[in-house]
């Protein structure tokens, strides 16, 4: 047994060198020949010559038609090659069969042009051009070399039928040829279709022999180990039927090629994981038993000729020519590659535009911070003094006595008073100096354009204040958005790594504890953000999801999994589909209640638990001002428009500023809110704590009560706020309770409303949230003797250690997954 194993690997290992040497060896004139095929067009021409020459039942020739007009439309640079490659295979079969050819191909053209005069230049006219031209070319060249009769007619008439369909066939395969994208994998009909095309081009070669050695059945065979090493048995039997079934259309004594083909193509694609050489072993034993089983000893002898060139054939293939074929076929590794190399380029385009756009708004934001440079003190003196002179000197009969002659002391009396209004802010009689009351005839205009003058650059500045800060406010709020979608485009960039293997792990293992599983997609590993979703038939109820696939998981990952979502019966036979994550290290349970004032079914109050993704979960509760359905609407747009911007990326701070800056312009009216936001990060249990005009938040430690307090003002007040950010770290156990004013300043009679809440808090029995906030609210409605004086809400959410329900399942044999450095 030892030995056998031995003797298996060394062979396989042979077997690798071998073929790492072969392609090595055929890539380096590959690429040669390729360059050199496009540059002259030699594989129009090499398709043109074999399917002019291509005849089914010994007389129809309904391959030149449809690969000329098909050509005419998709490659018009290769028509000349096209042509005279087809009519050159006619003439190579007889002169009859050339000028039948040639007629055909006049006829063909003249019908593309009046196609294209009638405006109808796409494909989906082609077949019935075809069909006209054919059956049009056919009867007249009948006519005149004088073979028109019934039988002609009914062969004219199979012709244009074949041709017909041959030309939907040629649409599909040459598209493939020439337009196609590697990215996208061939739907079945066109593998069928092209290898229909294969197989009319081998019909060309129907009647070349050498010693005996028949070219189309060492063409045949090359093309199906091609198929068979690509796309496996299933691709493999097909392709032989295909292509058995043509030949034998062109030489009816090939009858038994559709058995042979089909039995090889199956039994060389099984053997496929034995690469190169296993394909060709699986050939040769299939055409050698069945050569044995239909035919003498002179046939096996041709038969083990034929198949032996065509495998050599194919081991001096290029590398770079099987690998196009595999890009492809659907399933193949250079058709994932490939289409992952498109998802690649795609995602990086994409990238590159948010990135631009992100660039874009960091521009704008500094173009929106920039402010003016402060004006100097003297410029401000001058334009002051302008202003007031303006008004009261410049008509004055001792102009030219205090501004021409006594310049300087005019200049330096008023600058005094300009800066004792700037102190006090008004200019009194005694603040005027005494030289000013001699000199001047205008005092007291003087000293009130001053002060006027003084009250107009109040609100200026007033004003230019606001203008600074809305321009602050517009210039943070679209740095903000730079940052979110500059970190948008650094995620869409991430480098991605094939997890193909470790889906098959996760498979195998499934399998392993007996699970049917259709599909395994691993779209992240990475510690703490592991991201999973497979698809299995439908458990009935059992829950096998959460007590059999999340806890395997978890084994072989080493970090606690769970089952994000689960859509049961998502497909129509059953199958149902489940997202798994990484578990966070804490928990949050939540508890709410509420009520109205006067006992009224809308509450101004509203609160929001959002999860923003990232292992963060927000609590908030907003106030709006007053009572009923305007409060309502006013608390519930502000916790809308915080949960979108919070998810978006946004940061907190510029999240509140924007909730501010949009409740202040959005109403002409006096209208607030308070907003109560605490961020918890799942994974550390750190809180961060914002309060805008709300009441203090409490933490309730075992028997200690903490207190959260900060002091800002509600939102939708001023335009600009100052947002104080306070940080608590929470521990296992601890209840945060967060409540509205409705619940704080129930109490009208206490001072202390704190302290009087800390011992609320410190007297319950229980650690439920929803029986906290359930007693909390209670006791406060029974201080008023049943009465709800204002809207109240309280929240509360104890965070706890995650604990899984199901312990993790050991697999025997399995290892852990390796886990890649970079994942996208």
């Amino acid at each position: 047994m030892i030995i056998s194993k031995n003797v298996s690997s060394t062979g396989h290992a042979w077997s690798q060198r071998l073929q790492s040497q072969l392609s090595q060896t055929t890539i380096l004139w590959g690429d040669k020949i390729a360059d050199f095929a496009q540059r002259w067009k030699l594989l129009p021409f090499i398709m043109g010559f074999l399917l002019g020459r291509a005849l089914i039942l010994e007389d129809l020739t309904p391959f030149v038609v449809p690969y000329f007009i098909v050509m005419y439309f998709l490659k018009r640079d290769c028509l000349v090659a096209c042509t005279i490659s087809l009519i050159a295979g006619a003439f190579s079969n007889t002169v009859p069969l050339g000028l039948q050819s040639l007629l055909s191909v006049v006829v063909a053209f003249i019908a593309c042009r009046l196609t294209e005069k009638m405006r109808r230049k796409d494909f989906s006219l082609t077949p019935f051009v075809v069909l006209v031209s054919v059956f049009a070319s056919h009867l007249l060249f009948d006519v005149l070399t004088n073979q028109v009769n019934t039988y002609n007619l009914i062969m004219v008439a199979v012709e244009a039928a074949l041709s017909f369909i041959l030309t939907l066939i040629f649409v599909q395969s040459l598209s493939i040829i020439h337009l196609a994208k590697p990215y996208e994998p061939l739907k079945n009909e066109e593998i069928v279709s092209m290898v229909i095309l294969l197989a009319s081009l081998m019909t060309g070669t129907v009647g070349w022999t050498v010693e005996g050695i028949s070219m189309e059945h060492v063409l045949s065979r090359y093309l199906l180990l091609l198929f068979a090493f690509t796309g496996g048995g299933t691709i493999g039997a097909a392709v032989g039927v295909v292509t058995g079934l043509i030949l034998s259309l062109a030489n009816v004594n090939a009858l038994q090629q559709i058995n042979l083909l089909a039995f090889s193509g199956l039994l060389a694609g099984l053997l496929k994981e034995g690469g190169k050489l296993g394909v060709s072993g699986g050939l040769l034993i299939g055409t050698s038993i069945l050569a044995i089983y239909g035919g003498g000893q002179n046939t096996v002898y041709q038969s083990l000729i034929e198949t032996t060139l065509s495998i050599l054939l194919f081991l001096l293939t290029p590398a770079a020519l099987w690998k196009r074929v595999s890009r492809f076929i659907p399933g193949t590794p250079e058709n994932l590659q490939s289409h992952q190399e498109y998802m690649r380029r795609v995602r990086d385009v994409t990238a590159g535009k948010i990135q631009q756009f992100s660039e874009l708004f960091t521009q704008l934001s500094r173009s929106f911070a920039q402010t003016a440079e402060k004006e100097v003190s003297e410029e401000k003196v001058d334009l002051f003094l302008s202003r007031v002179t303006e008004f009261s000197c410049q008509k004055c009969w001792k102009k030219e006595q205090c501004w021409e002659r006594e310049t300087e002391a005019t200049y330096d009396a008023m600058r005094k008073m300009i800066e004792t209004v700037y102190e006090t802010g008004s200019l009194p009689a005694a603040q005027i100096p005494r030289d000013w009351e001699r000199k001047c005839v205008k005092t007291e205009k003087v000293t009130t354009l001053i002060e006027q003058e003084y009250k107009r650059h109040l609100t200026y500045v007033e004003l230019k204040k606001q203008v600074q800060e809305s321009r602050k406010l517009v210039a943070d709020q679209l740095s903000g958005v730079s940052r979110v979608m500059s970190d948008f485009a650094k995620e869409i960039q991430r480098e991605g790594i094939e997890l193909s293997f470790q889906e098959k792990q996760v498979t195998k293992a499934l399998e392993g504890l007996g699970l049917s599983v259709r599909r395994v997609d691993i779209h992240s590993l990475e510690e703490g953000k592991v991201d999973i979703e497979i698809s299995q038939p439908t458990c009935y109820g059992r829950d096998e999801c959460a007590k059999i696939v999340a806890p395997m998981l978890t084994e072989i990952l080493g970090e606690n999994i769970v089952v994000k979502e689960r859509h049961c019966e998502a497909y129509k036979d059953g199958h149902c589909t489940m997202c798994l994550a990484s578990a966070k290290a804490f928990e949050i349970d939540i508890g709410v209640a509420g009520a109205a004032k006067d006992g009224k079914l809308l509450s101004g109050d509203s609160f929001k638990t959002m999860d923003l993704g990232n292992g963060r979960m927000a609590l908030a509760i907003s106030d709006g001002m007053g009572n009923g359905e305007r409060a309502y609407l006013e608390s519930q747009s502000a916790l809308d428009i915080l949960q979108q911007l919070l998810k978006s990326g946004m940061d907190e701070k510029l999240s509140i500023k924007t909730v501010n800056s949009i409740l202040t312009l959005r109403s002409t009216d006096e209208m607030f809110a308070t907003v109560d936001l605490a961020l918890i990060d799942l994974q550390t249990a750190h809180t961060r704590f914002i309060k805008i005009g709300s009441t203090p938040s409490f933490i309730k430690r075992g028997s200690d009560v903490i207190t959260v307090t900060a002091n800002n003002l509600p939102v939708g007040i001023l335009e600009e706020i100052e947002v104080d950010v306070v940080s608590r770290t929470l521990k296992p156990g601890d209840l945060l309770i967060m409540m509205s004013d409705g619940i704080y300043e129930a109490p009208r009679h206490i001072e202390n409303r704190q302290m009087w809440m800390k011992r609320l808090i410190s007297e319950l029995d229980t650690e439920n949230p929803q029986e906290v906030a359930d007693l909390l609210l209670e006791k406060v409605i029974r201080q008023h003797a049943g009465e709800i004086v204002d809207d109240m809400t309280v929240l509360v959410a104890r965070i706890d250690r995650f604990m899984p329900q199901w312990s993790a399942i050991h697999v025997k044999g399995m290892e852990r997954l390796e886990r890649p450095r970079i994942v996208s």
